[in-house]
Order: C-alpha cells, then structure tokens, then sequence
C-alpha cells in the first residue's frame, strides 16, 4: 500500500472520462502498445497517450470505448510519440493491464469523485 495522502491531495489529481476516437498499434515502443486518441468533451478536447494494454485489446475494439486517464499530468515523450495523458487500468493475473471504465455511459469530460 502506498503512504497516507490527505483528500487535498486526492484533488490534485484530474481523473476524467474520455471516448477512445482513434488507436493504431505502437511498434516502435519498447514494449508492445497501443497508441490511442481520446475525447474528453469540449472543456478538454481530444488527448493522445499510448498504453501497453495489447494483451487484452485491439486497436480496433477500443475505438467507442469509454476510459478513464489523469488530465493533468504534464506530457511525456513515449519513444517518438508524446503522451498528454495517462489512461487509468489494473492488472489481471498474468500481468496485462485492463482499462478502468465506467459501467454506464457518463458524460464526456466527467471527473471521478
């Protein structure tokens, strides 16, 4: 378990909803990924990040997705791709990572309380 935060801390950190728009495979990334487009609504607009997630999705299943990534991170070079997002998941058994979503449609742009 990680070190006691206090809720102004938990506040810091800008988790949103967003709709997966566009994902094409990352070969180039040292480990296999995908690199993904995702609309977080008009306050945010579109983001780009890329996430090692291949062991349970396609490029093509996750276009219509929704997702949850922090906002406010600052970008981040990805090999030869800059990430302005970190999309949120937790790892199965093996390893491989499974995105976290909502269980109903939300509202583009939505923040996690």
């Amino acid at each position: 378990m990680a070190d006691d935060i206090t809720f102004d801390d938990f506040l810091k950190v800008d988790i949103r909803a967003g709709r997966v728009t566009r994902a094409e495979p990352y070969p180039e990334a040292r480990k296999p990924a995908i690199k993904m487009w995702i609309d977080f609504g008009p306050e945010i607009g579109e983001k780009k990040t890329s996430a090692q997630v291949t062991a349970h999705y396609t490029p093509e299943a996750l276009v219509g997705k929704q997702v949850m990534a922090v906002v406010n991170f600052p970008p981040r070079q990805i090999g030869r791709f800059m990430s302005e997002v970190l999309v949120l998941g937790v790892s199965d058994a093996e390893g491989g990572i499974v995105l976290l979503s909502p269980d109903q449609e939300v509202p583009l742009g939505g923040r996690m309380h």
